[in-house]
């Protein structure tokens, strides 16, 4: 079992050919900023079993992050 989040903006979106990359760290299509922040998500929702996936939306970005549930003895 899981639960899942979804997450979307209205800001256009991602461009498809930077979908693959925007989890890495150090990448960003910004002119400040350290391109660390989908990359530290990345590694959060990992430590604790889950996924975290990008795509477009209608309007602009969607992210779906997919955690297990935590079972209680």
């Amino acid at each position: 079992s899981a639960v899942m989040i979804s997450i979307e903006d209205t800001g256009g979106g991602i461009e498809p050919e930077m979908l693959s990359q925007i989890f890495s760290p150090f990448f960003t299509t910004k002119r400040h900023g350290t391109g660390l922040g989908l990359s530290i998500a990345n590694r959060i929702v990992m430590n604790h079993f889950g996924t975290i996936r990008a795509d477009n939306a209608e309007y602009g970005a969607l992210f779906n992050v997919i955690l297990p549930l935590a079972v209680h003895h």
